[in-house]
């Protein structure tokens, strides 16, 4: 059955893309070598946790295999899929490179956060660039075996590591979060950290906890950082944010308390907005120079959303 409205997930920063994984041609080892082999395959680069472009018509994030190796002895080679029929693959090299080619004028490295928020990046590179960084930020954190420590093999193009000695296989992970906004009528609930930009207020957040349901871990981290008891919650929408590599719950939760104490570990300040002020914080117009997250980050969706229904 068609959807003439498209999902809310898919709208937002590092989740729109369209690359075809090939998840099962993963034990084909054949088919890897001949997709690195042809020769319209091209590669996302990164320097770290950095991602190079290379100045063309205007700044590009891919590059060729050959002018990725130009740059510095390749660390890692990772296959993504392939986009418009093109081969698509995520190269690592040394850290130090990054800052040596700052300076040059045929490249731009800048954070993929940057990349987002300035939009240099079209939507398809930046969710593909995404699942790069989270794919290689993996690769680099994971070289061991967790059950003997041995140093492991990454097989399946990159899509998993097999350890020579136990047998063990290792696939990548990513870390569930709960991401929420919490209504009590007309009013939600926002809260903001000492690390947020001046004035920014933001949904509430927090990692799913093992044993926990999605709904549990939206009432625990609410009454935990703003005192506030939840009834109802339900979903909205998903982001992959590939700081390190999380998935991003959204969530609408109904309030059935009122008073905030807040935990000052957690947060700086929580307040309940109307739908009035938000309108202006979304087109930072409020007379308090008050804001919300910009429009890559799922949390200025849930906040949209519900402004837009008043």
């Amino acid at each position: 059955m068609s959807d003439s409205k498209p999902e809310l997930s898919h709208r937002l920063g590092y989740a729109g893309g369209t690359i075809n994984r090939f998840a099962e041609r993963r034990d084909d080892a054949a088919f890897f070598d001949a997709e690195r082999a042809n020769p319209a395959a091209l590669t996302f680069v990164f320097s770290g946790e950095i991602p190079i472009l290379i100045q063309r018509s205007a700044p590009q994030p891919l590059f060729t295999p050959q002018e990725a190796s130009a740059l510095s002895e390749v660390r890692e080679s990772l296959y993504l899929g392939r986009f418009n029929d093109i081969p698509i693959f995520s190269t690592l090299i040394d850290e130090d490179v990054g800052d040596s080619l700052k300076d040059r004028d045929e490249f731009l490295v800048q954070d993929l956060r940057s990349l987002a928020t300035q939009h240099v990046a079209s939507e398809e590179h930046l969710a593909a660039l995404g699942l790069a960084k989270s794919l290689l930020s993996w690769h680099r954190r994971h070289r061991f075996c967790a059950n003997c420590g041995t140093a492991t093999d990454a097989i399946a193009g990159g899509w998993k590591r097999a350890c020579p000695s136990c047998g063990t296989e290792h696939f990548p992970r990513v870390d569930p979060v709960a991401i929420m906004l919490i209504t009590d009528g007309d009013r939600c609930l926002l809260g903001r950290q000492p690390r947020f930009a001046k004035g920014s207020y933001s949904c509430l957040a927090g990692f799913i906890e093992p044993g926990e349901t999605l709904e549990n871990a939206v009432r625990r981290e609410v009454k935990e950082e703003a005192g506030i008891t939840v009834g109802t919650v339900g979903y909205m929408a998903t982001q992959p944010w590939p700081f390190p590599s999380s998935l991003m719950i959204g969530c609408r939760g109904e309030a059935l308390t009122r008073d905030i104490a807040i935990d000052a570990t957690e947060l700086e300040d929580a307040r309940w907005f109307s739908r009035d002020d938000l309108r202006m914080m979304l087109t930072r117009t409020h007379p308090q120079e008050l804001v919300v997250p910009a429009p890559v980050a799922i949390a200025h969706h849930l906040i949209r959303t519900f402004a837009e229904e008043g």
